[in-house]
Order: structure tokens, then C-alpha cells, then sequence
């Protein structure tokens, strides 16, 4: 009898300390949660969680998937976040609006591609190979032609009015003489419309339906999965027509003024597992097989719509569209996307990037 009371006393205590150890364990750790989009321009935030959350130290990262760029905007302003992986041109809108917080990394670099159905490119004739497919003049004088057909500007979905991929159409169609209207408009070559990227498809879709030429311009592995799906082509990629050493500047990552204050060394080791994850799907791609599949089954516990073929094509080592290297911030990339940004009317006003900058969570490892 006093065995048992013994005995279960013991394990009582047994079971209070296992529970006091597991809360002492788990208030350590700082939580960190980060706003992201299914793209892959947040791939390396998506492996860097199914990674290497358990062995952060300080940090108990954990990331959201948003439905919307409006909803992420609203999300992380609102302080329900501690984190952002944000387009730049929206992050510098967002800046200006409410300048509390800063922009501590890259998520990758170049990454957007156009893509075309069918009815748009029987005036293009893509080659077959991607590697081919470059932004020559064809699918501009293609958008001319097709707004003769349908008496009105055909429509090109972006994922936001405030996307870097705004900028790269803006900037292919002036290098061809062309023009793109911001949201509407009736004079202009072609009219971008906002479409969530994991919307971007079935637009596509429902435009072939209608037998309307259409088209979008969305962050990878989006034109890769209507072309795997045959549905659409892509028919040229961001890096052609916004060339910049390493890649030029697209998603990135914001901290808010807060969090960095009260979570510094926690922000800090969530971006330097970002970067390794980064240099992982690098290493990846350049082995290919078994390595490539790990990586898209790791993505597609997160964004079930990117099929595996469709990774694949996009982090393809040969097209090499989207790179993960070179992560840390760098004001002269984006004050080149800034630049063309307020010129095509893109965004209101330039924003002080020295303000906007904070260069304290650099990491070496990226630049390996």
C-alpha cells in the first residue's frame, strides 16, 4: 500500500518535471512567425521550416500561408506577424504608408516569368525549348494585334499593381514601344489586372474557355504549371528582361520595428536558416534527381498546387531563372527597381532606402 503511494507519487513528480521541462524548453525559444504567398519565391522559407525549425536555438519559427497580397499587407501591418516575404515594390508602398519596419533580406533573386495562351501565341510561335524563349519584340507587337481583334487591350494578370512583375512588363514593353495600362484603360497596348497568383491558372483557363487571348506575369513555378498542364506557354522570363549582377532584386523579407527590437536574435537566426536553405535548393539543383524531388515533396507539404514537374521546370540548373544566392540586402538593386517603379507610374514616390535598409542581419553563408 505505501509502495503504491510511494510509486505513484514518483511519477507524479516524474510527470511534473517532463512537463515543467517541456514548458521551460518551448519559453526559450522565441517565437517567430512569417507571412508568406505559394511562389516560388518563398521556397527557401517553406525548406528552411521543414528543416531547420527544430534546430534553431532561439527561435520557434513558424510560417503562414496568405491567400492575397492585400491580406499579407494587412496581416503583417497589423502586427499578427512578425515577418513578411514581400514583392518590393509593394514593401516600398507599404514603407511609405506605415514606416515601421525594415527590410533585413532577400527571399531570392529574378524568378517572374510571362506566360501566353494559345490564342496569343499563334502571332509569337515560341520556340520549343524555354532556353529559347527570350523577350524579343513578338509578344508585344502580338498584345498590338490582339487589341485590333478585340477592339479593346487584352489583359495581363499580375499578382499585384504593386509587384516587381509590373515593373519587368512595364520595362519590356517600353524597350519594344509599347504600352501597359494600371488596371484599366482603353489607349494603352495591354491592361494589368490583379490576380492572386494561385488564381493565375484558372484565369488563364477561363480566357481559353471564352476564346479570349490573354496572359499573366506571376512569380515561378506559376507559367511553368500551365505549360506542364498545357493549358499555356511561357513565353519569356524576368532575368532576360531586367538583367543585374547575381539576379535582379524581387520578394524580400521584412521584420517589423518591433520584433527587431524585442526579437533580434531570434529574426537573426531565422534569416541565417533561410540563406542555408537557399544554398540548399541550390545544391539541389545542381544534383538533380532524388536530391530535386526531396526538395519539391518538402514544398508541396505547403503549396499542394505546385506540382512536381512544375518545380522542377522552374529551378530547372540550365534555364537557371531563380536564384537563392546572394541573399543580403543590396540598395543598389532595388533603387533600380525603385527607379523604373515611379517612372511607369508604378508607385507614387521614391521611399529613403537608407530608412528602409537594415543591413545588421547580413550573413556570409550566402554569398558562398
Amino acid at each position: 500500500m505505501i509502495y503504491n503511494i510511494i510509486g505513484k507519487k514518483a511519477l507524479a513528480l516524474v510527470c511534473l518535471l517532463t512537463a515543467l521541462s517541456s514548458f521551460t524548453s518551448g519559453a526559450e525559444r522565441t517565437p517567430v512567425k512569417a507571412a508568406y504567398i505559394p511562389l516560388a519565391d518563398h521556397y527557401a522559407g517553406i525548406i528552411a521550416f521543414e528543416k531547420y525549425r527544430n534546430e534553431m536555438k532561439i527561435a520557434d519559427y513558424s510560417i503562414k500561408r496568405m491567400k492575397s497580397w492585400p491580406l499579407l499587407r494587412a496581416y503583417f501591418l497589423e502586427g499578427l506577424s512578425d515577418m513578411a516575404f514581400v514583392m518590393s515594390p509593394l514593401a516600398m508602398d507599404m514603407y511609405r504608408v506605415s514606416p515601421t519596419f525594415r527590410w533585413v533580406g532577400q527571399m531570392h533573386r529574378d524568378g517572374n516569368a510571362l506566360a501566353i495562351n494559345g490564342l496569343i501565341n499563334q502571332h509569337v510561335n515560341l520556340p520549343l525549348k524555354r532556353e529559347d524563349r527570350k523577350p524579343d519584340a513578338k509578344v508585344a507587337e502580338a498584345y498590338s494585334k490582339v487589341k485590333q481583334q478585340l477592339g479593346r487591350p487584352s489583359q495581363v494578370a499580375v499578382p499585384s499593381l504593386l509587384a516587381t512583375h509590373m515593373v519587368v512588363l512595364y520595362k519590356y514593353l517600353k524597350d519594344h514601344g509599347k504600352t501597359l495600362g494600371i488596371g484599366t484603360g482603353t489607349r494603352e497596348d495591354v491592361i494589368a489586372i490583379a490576380v492572386a497568383p494561385a488564381k493565375s491558372p484558372a484565369f488563364i483557363k477561363r480566357q481559353n474557355s471564352k476564346g479570349i487571348p490573354a496572359s499573366f506575369e506571376q512569380s515561378l513555378p506559376w507559367a511553368d504549371v500551365v505549360e506542364t498542364n498545357k493549358f499555356g506557354h511561357v513565353a519569356w522570363y524576368s532575368k532576360d528582361v531586367l538583367p543585374w549582377p547575381k539576379g535582379h532584386v524581387e520578394c524580400i523579407a521584412l521584420a517589423s520595428d518591433r520584433a527587431i527590437k524585442n526579437k533580434k536574435e531570434a529574426i537573426n537566426e531565422v534569416i541565417y536558416y533561410i540563406h542555408q536553405a537557399g544554398l540548399d535548393i541550390e545544391a539541389a539543383r545542381e544534383k538533380g534527381g532524388e536530391a530535386m524531388k526531396e526538395i519539391a515533396a518538402m514544398i508541396r507539404k505547403h503549396i499542394p498546387e505546385h506540382n512536381e514537374q512544375a518545380i522542377i521546370q522552374s529551378l530547372r540548373k540550365d534555364l537557371n531563372v531563380i536564384n537563392y544566392k546572394n541573399l543580403n540586402v543590396e540598395i543598389p538593386g532595388m533603387k533600380m527597381v525603385m527607379d523604373l517603379a515611379v517612372e511607369g507610374g508604378i508607385l507614387r514616390e521614391p521611399i529613403n532606402l537608407d530608412a528602409f535598409t537594415d543591413s545588421n542581419f547580413s550573413t556570409k553563408i550566402t554569398e558562398q
